[in-house]
């Protein structure tokens, strides 16, 4: 009798194992999640885009220069740029923006993307006019925020007085408005400029459009772009949700079934038959095995 104990715990040992891997060997990998994705997100101060004609447009210079001109992650506060154009000024550096505050910042997470820009008490020059702002302003703003599953929200707001070409101007959201000076140029100005997506944003606080000419003396004509306090964002990927798993689809076999298989079936089973049939397999062979062993002992 006491011979035959262990055979029996070995059997109930392998039923036991038997039953307790067959869910785990049947179970198969957690679904994938995609690669979150944070969005993006820019901000800047200035940029300009012209095209500077000296000596009645024989020569052409574009002036392509920004401040304070950010990609999430990073922030920059700048307050004054200076550029240098052959044939301008003598070719010495010339300022073309000033400012008390100049701040940009672009910042990206996994549930947010945001641009922003402020500008205050700031001045802007082109060539051709040493003495003469393009443009002043007391302070302008621009934010783009694009939050994962969320409509994106834009917005730029100029606030206080502007002066373009000497003259105080008011500037409305309605609008284009137009300046112009005589024996100077013409200056167009687009405030408050917004645009969103379902999933993007921009502002813009002001843009010029400017065609400068001094007495039209073609010494220094100035056509093109300036840009002031402008941000844009992209929304961060909605988390990916786990797709759920689809229980196996039953295979039946071909042609008539054996009326005791249709009777079996008709019964009803379980998910666990597998894992009991599993078991009942591994308690005939340590049956068997404990049989063999107890007649060898008896022989």
């Amino acid at each position: 009798m006491p011979a035959r104990m262990p055979v029996r715990r070995f059997a109930a040992t392998a039923a036991a194992t038997v039953l307790a891997a067959g869910p785990a060997a049947l179970a198969g990998a957690g679904p994938a999640h995609a690669t979150e994705d944070h969005g993006r997100a820019s901000a800047v101060v200035l940029r300009t885009g012209l095209d500077v004609s000296l000596l009645n447009k024989s020569v052409n210079v574009p002036l392509t220069v920004s401040l304070n001109d950010v990609q999430a992650p990073r922030s920059a506060e700048k307050t004054a740029l200076t550029a240098k154009l052959d044939g301008v000024d003598g070719g010495q550096p010339f300022t073309v923006l000033g400012a008390e505050v100049a701040r940009s910042s672009a910042k990206v997470s996994a549930k947010k993307a945001e641009g922003s820009v402020n500008l205050a008490h700031a001045k802007v020059h082109v060539p051709g006019l040493p003495l003469l702002s393009l443009i002043e302003i007391e302070q302008v703003s621009a934010k783009a925020v694009c939050v994962a599953g969320e409509k994106p929200v834009a917005t730029a707001n100029p606030l206080g007085a502007v002066t373009v070409l000497g003259k105080k101007t008011t500037v409305t959201a309605g609008g284009p408005t137009e300046v112009k000076v005589p024996g100077v140029g013409e200056v167009r100005l687009d405030l408050a400029s917004t645009r969103t997506t379902s999933r993007t944003a921009a502002a813009t606080a002001l843009q010029l459009k400017l065609s400068i000419n001094p007495l039209k003396l073609n010494v220094a004509e100035v056509e093109g772009t300036v840009t002031l306090a402008e941000a844009t964002c992209e929304a961060p990927a909605a988390p990916a949700s786990a797709d759920p798993v689809e229980p196996a689809t039953e295979v039946k076999p071909q042609g008539g079934a054996p009326a005791e298989e249709a009777n079996l079936a008709e019964t009803g089973g379980s998910s666990a038959t597998p894992y009991v049939a599993a078991g009942a397999v591994a308690l005939l062979a340590a049956g068997g095995g404990a049989v063999v062993l107890a007649r060898r002992k008896r022989g």
